[in-house]
């Protein structure tokens, strides 16, 4: 379906010392041609991707995207596929809420847009999980049109050309990056680009000892000139992580099988399946009777260990029981999983029902 391209937004008429013939003089021939999701570049593919790469890197991308691609396909695939299952392909990138607002995004772009990703800029924006540097990188890399990214490496680069000594995550910091975002961006050869971009911040420009030798932006980079490459962008206020705590029961039925709760669809590991939390002082036996309607009885108390997330620490403890018996029906958001079929579990959690030392065969 042929779609008019966005008109939204438009590059600055005064863009500083122009970088776009050097880095894409550079991108052909050390930009990254080969990504799974350029060969073919669809719409589909391009979106998957750029909401894969929003939190992690190409490396660790690339194996999920290629098994998630198998199973997705297409938008309507993913569309129709039950939540669970998008997490399960999901589990191990973290950041659930990622998967969560693609599958959304997915029904509505079913609903509203004709089973097609809309061209529009601002009609990207609408869907879920999509912000203004996704949208952007989706219409460039796509279709070709006129779009500012800004994703992490980007940033990097132009702080760094511009000695931008602003605190990172700053409104001060992201405006002066946009400007300039939108003042360099050229009006030929977007697609390559963008990607010569966030190629050059994620090989050359990179967080650590930037490669400014073999940089073919050294010339005007400013906080090169200034000495300062390693200063910028500069750290973030270290705040000391708050720890939190939790006691999980891993149940075992006499078929070997856990026992797996549904959490929420909002906080930690939303709409993932994880072991059913207890309370710390309590009778684990009694409270699993009473409340998850099990008999069962303690069988170990396993290492504790410590999982860390962005803004916290959780440290774990995990009970293993033996179940006996069930007391009582179900609950809808409660069922017994073989560890060769879990579905969408967090990381932490699948490590420790599939770790050897944890051993729970009866």
């Amino acid at each position: 379906m042929t779609q008019p391209a966005a008109q939204t937004i438009s590059p600055s008429t005064e863009p500083p010392v122009a970088i776009d013939a050097a880095l894409l003089r550079w991108f052909d021939r050390h930009g990254r041609h080969d990504l799974p999701w350029q060969h073919p570049r669809t719409a589909y593919r391009v979106w998957i991707a750029e909401i894969m790469l929003q939190q992690t890197q190409v490396t660790t991308v690339i194996g999920y995207f290629n098994a998630f691609l198998a199973r997705f396909p297409d938008v309507e695939a993913l569309a129709a596929a039950d939540v669970d299952a998008v997490m399960h392909a999901w589990s191990g990138l973290g950041y659930y809420a990622r998967a969560r607002n693609m599958h959304a995004a997915a029904g509505r772009i079913i609903e509203r847009h004709g089973g097609e990703l809309p061209r529009d800029f601002d009609a990207l924006l609408e869907l879920p999980g999509i912000g203004q540097s996704t949208a952007g990188a989706i219409v460039a890399q796509v279709w070709g049109d006129w779009a500012p990214i800004l994703d992490g490496n980007a940033k990097r680069v132009l702080a760094r050309l511009a000695a931008i000594e602003d605190t990172p995550g700053t409104s001060r910091y992201d405006n002066r990056l946009w400007q300039l975002a939108r003042a360099y961006t050229p009006e030929k050869r977007i697609t390559d680009y963008t990607q010569a971009i966030m190629d050059l911040g994620a090989t050359v420009c990179v967080r650590r000892n930037p490669r400014c030798d073999v940089c073919p932006l050294a010339d005007g980079c400013q906080a090169l000139a200034h000495g300062v490459q390693n200063a910028i962008p500069a750290p973030r206020k270290k705040r000391r992580k708050p720890v939190r705590t939790t006691h999980m029961a891993l149940i075992v039925n006499e078929a070997g099988h856990i026992l797996f709760e549904k959490r929420p669809p909002a906080g930690i590991w939303g709409g993932l399946w994880s072991l059913p939390e207890i309370p710390e002082a309590s009778d684990v036996a009694a409270f699993c009777r009473q409340q998850l309607g099990i008999e069962s009885s303690v069988d170990a108390r396993l290492p504790a260990f410590r999982h860390v997330f962005t803004h916290f620490e959780l440290d774990i403890h995990i009970i293993k029981l033996q179940a006996t018996r069930a007391t009582r029906i179900m609950e809808a958001d409660m069922d017994w999983f073989d560890t060769a079929e879990l579905p969408g579990v967090p990381a932490p959690v699948k490590r420790v029902v599939t770790d050897r030392q944890y051993e729970y065969e009866l």
